[in-house]
């Protein structure tokens, strides 16, 4: 798939349909955008998994959050240990990611996004999905919202 306006519009459309066939926030950000990083769908999948539901369901950084700074990392991480120009760089555009992010939608906290209060006892259990479920979560809302800003981030970044 090539990278132009139309085809990077049509990954977040592709994020969304991965969240609601079951996958989960972050894997459905990370997959929708594999192949531009090498990643076979299987390897997104399985790299994003234990970042849905706040990170392993603790509802702690929402996990298309998660999501859209894996995605970050691919493309701006460092892989140098000691360069530290690169891994600064990185993290601003994490955290300008992130700002962006919480000013969509109010917060980059999972529990905080779901309305949830603090729970005594975390359950790893993984929710059924049903329409009930997505009738009732804005999580398909914060996968799109993930995807698209990173859209908007590889388009400005070309358009450089």
């Amino acid at each position: 798939m090539n990278n132009t306006k139309e085809t990077l519009q049509l990954r977040v459309q592709k994020a969304e349909e991965l969240f609601k066939s079951g996958y989960n926030c972050s894997q459905a950000v990370v997959t929708a955008f594999a192949d531009m990083y090498g990643f076979t769908d299987e390897q997104a999948l399985r790299m994003a998994s234990s970042f849905g539901g706040g990170i392993g369901r603790m509802r702690e950084t929402c996990g298309a959050a998660c999501g859209l700074f894996m995605l970050a990392g691919l493309q701006t991480g460092s892989t140098d240990a000691k360069d530290r120009a690169g891994k600064s760089a990185n993290y601003a555009l994490v955290q300008e990611l992130a700002e962006k992010f919480k000013k969509i939608n109010g917060s980059i906290n999972c529990g905080e996004l779901l309305g949830l209060r603090k729970q005594a006892k975390l359950n790893p259990e993984a929710s059924e999905r049903t329409d009930a479920y997505y009738a009732k979560r804005p999580c398909a809302k914060m996968v799109e919202s993930a995807a698209q800003l990173w859209v908007d981030y590889l388009t400005e970044t070309e358009e450089k």
